[in-house]
């Protein structure tokens, strides 16, 4: 073992060292990434529909929210953690009702419904809305789109998380499956 010939190949790359930073060396717990994974998937499927409280929210069609779970479906297997553009929709349509919004909403608010009628093949209202919506969004209104997005996404894993502690059974008292109980002769 002493005397290891070691041989260097020279393959001609001039690279320089890349100056991304190192991830997290210590992986996730395998409980915490169980965790996450259940708080992901529950967050899919039973969080709340978060929209614009007004008079109006009754008023989103209920073809819209039925397609809500598979628009987070689609944004979580993209990896984004944020909410759908669906959502998005749903959030600002009881606005749109209320008053006017200012041009850039108003932009965001029928690109993110041609992404939607897109997404799930609305052929009737797809040529209805290439005449409104615009082709693509300015860097602006992109980071507009992006910061509701994502303060969509966390108030409705809050309210998940508020929900799921309201239904968590609390103990008082001793636990019934506590041994000294079991095994009570009486």
């Amino acid at each position: 073992m002493e005397n290891q010939n070691v041989l260097q190949l020279d393959f001609g790359f001039e690279l320089e060292p890349t100056k991304t930073p190192i991830p997290n060396l210590r992986p996730k717990s395998f409980k915490k990434a169980k965790s996450d994974f259940v708080l992901d998937f529950m967050d899919l499927l039973q969080s709340p529909i978060i929209v614009y409280p007004s008079q109006w929210q009754d008023a989103v069609p209920k073809d819209l929210l039925n397609n809500i779970t598979m628009a987070r479906m689609l944004t979580q297997m993209r990896g984004e953690h944020m909410a759908s553009l669906t959502e998005v929709v749903a959030y600002m349509m009881p606005k749109t009702y209320e008053a006017p919004m200012p041009s850039e909403w108003v932009n965001i608010y029928t690109w993110c419904g041609m992404q939607y009628v897109k997404t799930f093949l609305k052929t009737g209202q797809i040529k209805a809305m290439e005449e409104l919506a615009p082709q693509q969004l300015s860097e602006y209104e992109m980071g507009l789109l992006k910061r509701l997005r994502v303060w969509i996404y966390e108030k409705r894993r809050q309210a998940l998380k508020d929900s799921m502690k309201t239904l968590m059974p609390k103990l008082s008292g001793p636990s019934p499956n506590d041994q000294g109980e079991l095994f009570q002769k009486d």
